[in-house]
């Protein structure tokens, strides 16, 4: 079972003892001696910074921090690429399910949302545009952020370089009447974060695929075959992350551990994901008759050039074929002892050559 199994090149380290700082998202995972990248306990919507995570969640289930017999906090926990043995210790504490706990060291899920027990665990696929390099192209790259979700508690694991967390922390951190609606505050912010993600990733293929379509039809000859092909991958890969998304989202704003207030953004977040999956869907209506017409472009040119290369072969095969028969070393030829005669087969290929010229010109074929 992959719970067992411990990433290499990394050196693991508990996630219940203290460090001096929080690890950047950026730092590189190899770099890192733990998979934590920050935690706190969130009280009536402020930040209660301590010193580990074991120190977050006795701080909220202490019993302490009560308003009116109800618990007024929680504890996010953010972890990018965990090992088994990091995750393991997490699973102890907050009594996360061994499916979800193996589904999130291994990444490559689709999106989902599960129930275990009062742990809600949800999956959503993240993706980034890396811009073309020298000498490169563009590509969509994909990664995952699974979410434990639980009555005083927010697990989130990220896979893949984009999609940071550091962000929406510190925007809700802002906002401390959003923080105290709860877990359900940080599933939705973080959501929101991920359908913005699509819709900017989106509008870059929709940038690319405008300048393809302009390329296609200028009248400079382009060969864009290869750019196109790249560019219906690169759709593919982003329907995959956005169109199986909808499910998860629909029954997530239905979920009662979700206030009311939240719901309503959360609907707000499923009519974008509903805007960019058919923007997305109509990618390929657009790729298709762009191919079409690039390929078409293709063999006509081809055809163009076939004509004029039988054009200029039929005109040069005029001096060859006479040349041919002179060159054949009778006694008895037309014109041999006449003094003009070089010069008048020279003036008949010459106008037997103009004439086809003439005539393929006119019929465009040169």
């Amino acid at each position: 079972m992959a719970m067992t199994r411990v990433r290499p090149g990394r050196a693991t380290m508990s996630l219940f003892k203290p460090r001096n700082r929080p690890h950047s998202a950026t730092t590189p995972a190899g770099d890192r001696d733990s998979a934590v990248i920050d935690w706190a306990a969130y009280i009536e919507g402020h930040r209660a910074s301590t010193a580990t995570v074991a120190d977050a969640v006795r701080l909220i289930r202490d019993g302490r921090l009560t308003t009116e017999g109800d618990s007024a906090g929680f504890v996010w926990v953010g972890l990018h690429e965990p090992s088994a043995t990091e995750l393991a210790e997490l699973a102890e504490v907050f009594g996360l399910h061994p499916l979800a706990v193996e589904d999130a060291i291994n990444a490559h899920q689709r999106p989902k949302l599960e129930r275990y027990d009062d742990v809600h665990f949800l999956v959503m696929k993240t993706v980034g545009w890396v811009p073309a390099g020298p000498g490169g192209a563009e590509v969509v790259e994909t990664g995952e952020i699974m979410i434990f979700c639980g009555p005083d508690f927010v697990v989130t694991v990220r896979h893949g370089a984009h999609g940071e967390l550091g962000p929406v922390r510190a925007q809700l951190e802002k906002d401390p009447g959003r923080l105290s609606r709860g877990p359900a505050a940080v599933v939705h912010a973080i959501a929101d974060r991920v359908v913005d993600g699509y819709v900017c990733v989106a509008d870059a293929v929709q940038e690319d695929i405008d300048e393809v379509e302009e390329a296609v039809f200028s009248p400079e000859r382009t060969d864009e075959a290869r750019r196109i092909y790249r560019l219906k991958r690169e759709v593919i890969q982003l329907k995959r992350a956005v169109g199986p998304m909808a499910g998860p989202l629909r029954n997530l704003s239905n979920r009662r551990f979700v206030p009311n207030e939240i719901k309503e953004y959360l609907r707000d977040v499923e009519d974008h994901l509903t805007r960019v999956r058919e923007q997305v869907e109509s990618y390929d209506e657009l790729l298709n008759p762009i191919l079409h017409a690039h390929m078409t472009q293709v063999t006509v040119a081809d055809n163009r050039d076939m004509r004029k290369i039988s054009a200029w072969g039929a005109i040069f095969m005029v001096p060859t074929a006479i040349a041919g028969i002179y060159g054949m070393n009778f006694d008895y030829m037309p014109e041999l002892k006449w003094r003009f005669g070089y010069p008048m087969v020279l003036s008949l290929i010459g106008l037997a050559c103009f004439s086809l010229y003439r005539g393929f010109r006119r019929n465009g074929w040169l």
